[in-house]
């Protein structure tokens, strides 16, 4: 514990015994915690039919009924946001030190919206929160309810050394994180956004920068007096050259960028579909800021039209960046350096959360450097000693970002 970088003022630092308190308290309620996660965990919540104060099914609105009741458990405010979202409060009164409360809020946003458990694979019950030595498996234990638990645990750990916050306090809770996003697009219809948090969606350090991800299906078009078959050979000819045989940067399609702060782009996620009634290959492209949407949809729709085919964008979030020096990413970086003795220097990130919509806030843990390819696969896992270190870095984070 406790780093030796020297950080500017505007990062926020702690007396060091003021740390130590905030990680024992957040011992303290650990195993209060970790039975909590196991309990939410056990709660399946893959998006469903849309049901009256459900849009997202009923299993998904379960589970945010369960937890805001947890919330109200610790003693937290709670906001059910139609069924689309849900949060936790801890207003301000001005804080230890008096005084008026600082304009806004800030927040951890996760999600309480898993993927499909599918059905190869699983050594235990997907939904059975399964606890041995030390590690907790089950669908979403990691993606995402473990890691925004630790959030709402680490603020009742600050809640309970009665450190007051000086700006409202949020714990938010999606519910379509895994599916598109319209519990965040509607929350932002009712809601104003943060002037400052985090995502525990990605991983460590802090992540100063995500790709943008765009969409993509091509089509293939009949050409005049174009058969079945001969349309089908054509297509699985493009499939065979743009798709097996290319490398995932995307040079066939003539969309590579290489960029010094996020690398190279990367094609992934194919799927084959119809489109029409017309073979079609669907992909996403995540991209640099070295190359913008436009350029990419100019380039795409030029190799179309010379290939017979018909290009659709399904979808597009823009790269998002924030400086490494500002207020938000060096105190992330403090926290995390200041809970682990690791190295906080900020990262970029090929991945896509919260961030790319939600205004002012950074992807931030859960997943410690080494620790990949867990979420959304068999045997989904999180470890306890790793939840309560998260619980503990996003605790002092929160004490920070609120003062």
């Amino acid at each position: 514990m406790g780093s030796t970088r020297n950080f500017d003022e505007r990062a926020v630092s702690v007396d060091p015994s003021l740390e130590g308190r905030i990680f024992a308290e957040v011992d303290a309620v650990s195993d209060e915690m970790i039975e909590a996660i196991r309990r939410i965990v056990r709660q399946k919540s893959v998006r469903g039919e849309p049901e009256e104060g459900a849009p997202f099914g009923a299993d998904v609105r379960a589970a945010l009924d369960q937890t805001l009741e947890v919330c109200r458990g610790l003693g937290f405010e709670t906001t059910n946001v139609d069924g689309y979202m849900g949060y936790a409060s801890w207003s301000s009164e001005g804080g230890n030190g008096g005084g008026l409360p600082l304009p806004g809020y800030v927040c951890a946003i996760g999600h309480l919206d898993v993927v499909p458990e599918g059905s190869a694979g699983w050594k235990v019950e997907p939904y059975s929160a399964h606890l041995e030595n030390g590690r907790i498996t089950g669908r979403g234990v990691l993606d995402n309810k473990g890691p925004i638990y630790a959030c709402l645990y680490g603020l009742w750990a600050l809640k309970r050394l009665g450190l007051a916050p000086n700006r409202d306090v949020r714990i938010i809770f999606g519910c379509n994180e895994e599916s598109g996003f319209n519990d965040l697009r509607h929350y932002l219809e009712h809601e104003d956004a943060p002037v400052m948090g985090f995502t525990p969606d990605c991983k460590y350090p802090v992540v100063y920068a995500e790709r943008g991800r765009m969409g993509v299906r091509l089509a293939a078009v009949p050409g005049e007096g174009e058969g079945r078959e001969a349309l089908l050979a054509r297509f699985f000819s493009f499939v065979n050259e743009y798709v097996l045989s290319a490398k995932p940067n995307g040079e066939r399609f003539g969309i590579d960028c290489n960029d010094e702060e996020f690398g190279v782009t990367e094609v992934r996620n194919y799927k084959l579909a119809f489109d029409e009634g017309a073979p079609a290959v669907e992909f996403a492209i995540s991209y640099p800021a070295g190359i913008t949407a436009d350029e990419l949809r100019g380039r795409l729709e030029a190799l179309a039209a010379a290939l017979g085919l018909r290009l659709t964008v399904t979808g597009n979030l823009n790269p998002v960046r924030f400086e490494k020096d500002c207020r938000l990413v060096r105190t992330l970086e403090y926290a995390y350096e200041h809970t682990t003795g690791n190295d906080g220097s900020p990262v970029t990130t090929t991945g896509g959360t919260y961030a790319k919509l939600m205004p002012n806030i950074v992807p931030f843990g859960p997943s410690f450097p080494g620790q990949r390819d867990i979420g959304h696969q068999p045997n989904e896992w999180m470890d306890v000693k790793d939840l309560i270190v998260n619980a503990k870095v996003y605790a002092l984070s929160l004490y920070l970002l609120s003062r």
